[in-house]
């Protein structure tokens, strides 16, 4: 209790009260009187600032609440942890935060020592709430939650918070809440309101932040992330959303199939017992509509909820949206569903109990978000026992796994062609709370010869599941709706091998070896492959294989230094300095340029024989539409990360900017053409999407003519995935008001074709032949993988007046998947990947894929960085 209020009071007739029984709940403020509205009413949004400064009020007059800062977003604001339990458990926070570590992690336990343990702890639950910014129920439901249970007498209550400790992420997405509520504000009022927030709801990668939780890109994902993986070790965790408005109400665990399968099964039953409480309480709650086993499937990492793989009981709940704080009304006859779990909008075993259609309001978001936290918390309490059993168990059974089923170790050998992504890899490992070694001495056993430094990630560690599911080339888990039947599409991805995304090469061991356990040292603090400078170098060598050697002369050149690049092949002794490569003069900006990189730079006494050119860096326009474009935001990521200068450039900035002027290059990242050109989403007909009407401008032809003209005068464009339909077909220039030209580029896309025929590739790594010794391929391998949805897929022709072509990337005839799932991807086969093409004086790069696709695909960068560069 951390504030205790004396009252005095002197009535006749009247016993005095005693002390005990006058707490510091009596000073606790109700949400309503604090916010000056009931959270959830009609029209009424709190932000992210608000509901901070409450939860600080909580935490300074509730003995039953704390406030953690855990980090802080890309935009400088602090993330926290609240935490709501028993006066006992918080004061108890650090004991109990231990024990969960010993039950996750410790596999010696004896049964003795695990029932003390058992004994002693309590179960954590975590929630992370409205991530994605625009569903706010979550958050805007919290200080309701929180009040209520904190100042709740109810003896049952009481006895779940003795058995529970409730922690949640008041918002996952401060940036986007304060976004989205001041959007909302805006347009409060007027005939736009419920508009959709312009651009994307976070400073780069709006609701793919969802999507981040392997890479760990974001500083508010790393924040998020270290709960489960280093942190607290909490045995629950429900990530809650919010999905489209004319369906279900409310979706509650299980998920549907399929499922990931190196997930221990007692995970997944454990999910069926939260959810079966949950639609059985809600209902008892008069809540209807709600479902389980529906659409949403987890056979994939990536989300909040990829603890699941290091033996977490994750699931997600999601409920239906208003818009924002505005209400909807539903007729009966919109409510429809489809897809995995329904096939009609009927009583089913899935959804028992159906919504009938009518007004939808934030606070209906509320009270159901009240009552499915309230199930949660109330099954961790009375399965308290078995749920923190069940933790150290299946940690004890993983490591037994790792010691008896292949692969029983994987190796990363130092000898890699980037280097500095496999430093990056063991870092990353580690910062997921994976435990990783380096060889003190060769190792051979015959069958394997491993040198002295190369790392080593055994397979016997609690989390084995997560270091087999990120490690190992993927296979999706296809599942059908009825024998030999349709099967069931994936919901994202197929694909998230991190050394093929990396392009680092691993290796697999199969058998457990006492002999290689000897040799291994733990890798403690960041993993870096450096040496120290001989005394009388001169200049730093960055070889062009490395992304990070882009880095270093990308942030170079942003301070100022001069940045030269080979033009040749160079032999320095028995080290090939290959083309492309970057060298830079010593200097102390250089040093400290280089103090924050991976892998340390060659050094050479001087650069006399090696033929150069002097780096420019070029004065880039990054093409980015209002229509929540992730992948725009994702490459504004890479450049910020790689110190790459731009602007950013709307569809309908286009027809009044002075593009020769003002730019040398535009980048259109993947975008639909039809929004690029039109500003509007096209499928059977354009619709017009939620947005005011300034933000909805497309580039419009006379745009798309005035970018061809800046082409043809010397311009460069670089464009990738759907984006690049904007340059296929009849494209015009003009000369003067009276001179023009029509024309068209050398190539086209016949992915609608091959889809016809059956071609399906949903998000899959799949082979790419790269055409050596060009510009745009300089520190490529020979073959490579690549993130690949299917579409485009391009074929080239001879081309016409003033232009030329070449094919820089390419699919091989066969054996072309690698990692994730596709149907009939031979189609592809021998057809075009990336096109380089010449018009006038200027040149344009077309890849078919995205080459920076969430910030996962380092293996890729060097193409769009090449061409950056190119002259």
């Amino acid at each position: 209790m951390k504030k205790i209020f004396f009252f005095i009071l002197l009535l006749s007739g009247l016993a005095a009260v005693p002390v005990q029984t006058v707490t510091a709940q009596n000073a606790i403020s109700t949400p309503e009187s604090f916010f000056g509205f009931t959270p959830g009413a009609d029209g009424m949004l709190f932000n992210y600032e608000k509901l901070i400064d409450y939860y600080k009020e909580l935490d300074n007059t509730s003995g039953k609440f704390k406030l953690v800062k855990i980090g802080n977003t890309p935009l400088g604001r602090d993330i926290f942890l609240a935490i709501v339990s028993s006066e006992e458990n918080i004061k108890n926070l650090e004991k109990l935060k231990k024990i969960n570590e010993q039950l996750a992690l410790n596999t010696s336990l004896t049964d003795a020592e695990l029932n003390n343990l058992v004994s002693e702890g309590k179960v954590f639950v975590y929630a992370t709430l409205s991530m994605h910014s625009s569903e706010v129920g979550p958050t805007q439901a919290s200080p309701t939650i929180a009040y209520n249970l904190i100042t709740s007498d109810d003896p049952e209550t009481l006895s779940w918070l003795d058995n529970v400790v409730f922690m949640f992420v008041p918002n996952h997405n401060p940036d986007g809440m304060d976004m989205v509520v001041k959007n909302y504000q805006k347009y409060k009022g007027t005939k736009y309101e419920g508009a959709s927030l312009p651009g994307v709801y976070h400073k780069y990668i709006g609701h793919d932040n969802n999507r981040d939780f392997i890479v760990l890109t974001q500083s508010d994902t790393r924040a998020i992330s270290s709960i489960t993986s280093r942190e607290w070790f909490p045995q629950v965790m429900v990530e809650k959303h919010q999905m489209g408005s004319t369906g279900v109400r409310y979706f509650v665990p299980p998920p549907h199939d399929p499922i990931a399968e190196n997930v221990d099964p007692g995970l997944w039953n454990w999910m069926k017992v939260f959810g079966s409480n949950m639609i059985t309480d809600m209902t008892a709650d008069s809540l209807s509509g709600v479902v389980q086993s529906y659409i949403f499937d987890d056979y994939w990492p990536g989300s909040t909820e990829t603890c699941l793989w290091k033996n977490t009981i994750a699931f997600l709940t999601e409920a239906a949206s208003a818009r924002g704080a505005t209400p909807i009304y539903v007729e009966p006859t919109e409510l429809r569903v489809g897809g995995k779990g329904l096939s009609e909008y009927k009583i089913s075993i899935n959804m028992p109990h159906p919504w009938p259609g009518g007004w939808w309001h934030l606070s209906d978001i509320v009270e159901y978000e009240k009552s499915s936290t309230k199930a949660i918390i109330k099954t961790a309490s009375i399965y308290h026992d078995e749920i923190l059993k069940y933790r150290n168990e299946v940690a004890k059974a993983e490591v037994e796994r790792g010691k008896t089923q292949a692969p029983n170790y994987y190796v990363l050998p130092t000898d890699q062609h980037d280097a500095g992504e496999m430093a990056d890899l063991v870092n990353l490992l580690k910062e997921h709370g994976v435990e990783v070694y380096r060889l003190t001495s060769n190792y051979n056993d015959g069958d394997y010869h491993l040198a002295k430094g190369d790392v080593v990630i055994p397979m016997a560690q609690p989390v084995r599941p997560f270091i087999k599911e990120v490690m190992e080339k993927q296979t999706y888990p296809l599942r059908h709706y009825t024998p030999g039947g349709k099967i069931m599409k994936p919901y994202d991805i197929t694909t998230w091998s991190l050394p093929l995304h990396k392009g680092v090469t691993s290796l697999e061991i199969n058998g457990y070896s006492g002999k290689l356990n000897g040799l291994l040292e733990k890798i403690t603090g960041d993993y870096r492959m450096v040496e120290n400078p001989p005394a009388d170098y001169g200049y730093c060598v960055y070889p062009v294989s490395e992304n990070q050697s882009f880095k270093a002369a990308f942030h170079a050149m942003e301070k100022g230094l001069k940045v030269l690049r080979t033009t040749k092949d160079f032999n320095a002794g028995n080290q090939l300095l290959p083309a492309g490569s970057f060298l830079i003069a010593r200097s102390d900006k250089l040093d400290k340029i280089n103090n924050e990189l991976a892998v340390s730079p060659d050094y050479f006494q001087n650069i006399d024989n090696i033929e150069t050119k002097e780096v420019v860096l070029p004065r880039i326009a990054l093409m980015e539409t209002w229509f929540h474009n992730m992948d725009a935001g994702w490459t504004r990521f890479i450049f910020d990360t790689y110190h790459i200068p731009y602007t950013v450039v709307r569809p309908g900035d286009i027809v009044e900017t002075d593009l020769a002027k003002n730019f040398d290059i535009i980048v259109f990242p993947d975008e639909n053409k039809s929004v690029l050109l039109d500003g509007k989403y096209k499928s059977a007909g354009y619709y017009q999407p939620r947005y005011p009407p300034e933000y909805t401008k497309g580039i419009g032809k006379k745009g798309l003519e005035k970018i061809m003209n800046f082409v043809n005068d010397g311009g460069k464009v670089v464009s990738w995935g759907r984006s690049t339909g904007l340059f296929e077909g009849e494209m015009k220039i003009s000369y003067d008001k009276d001179k023009s030209e029509v024309y068209t580029l050398p190539f086209r896309n016949v992915a609608p074709q091959l889809q016809k025929q059956g071609l399906y590739c949903p998000g899959s790594f799949v082979k790419v032949n790269w055409k050596q010794d060009f510009p745009l391929t300089l520190g490529m391998q020979s073959q490579s993988g690549i993130f690949y949805r299917g579409n485009p897929v391009f074929t080239t022709s001879l081309p016409g007046f003033d232009m030329d072509r070449r094919v820089i990337g390419w699919f091989p005839e066969k054996d072309i998947l690698m990692s994730g799932y596709a149907e009939k991807i031979d189609l592809v086969g021998k057809k075009v990947a990336m096109v380089w093409i010449k018009r006038g004086k200027g040149q344009m790069v077309m890849y078919a894929f995205s080459p920076i696709f969430r910030a996962s695909t380092p293996v890729t960068y060097k193409l769009v960085f090449n061409a950056l560069l190119m002259k």
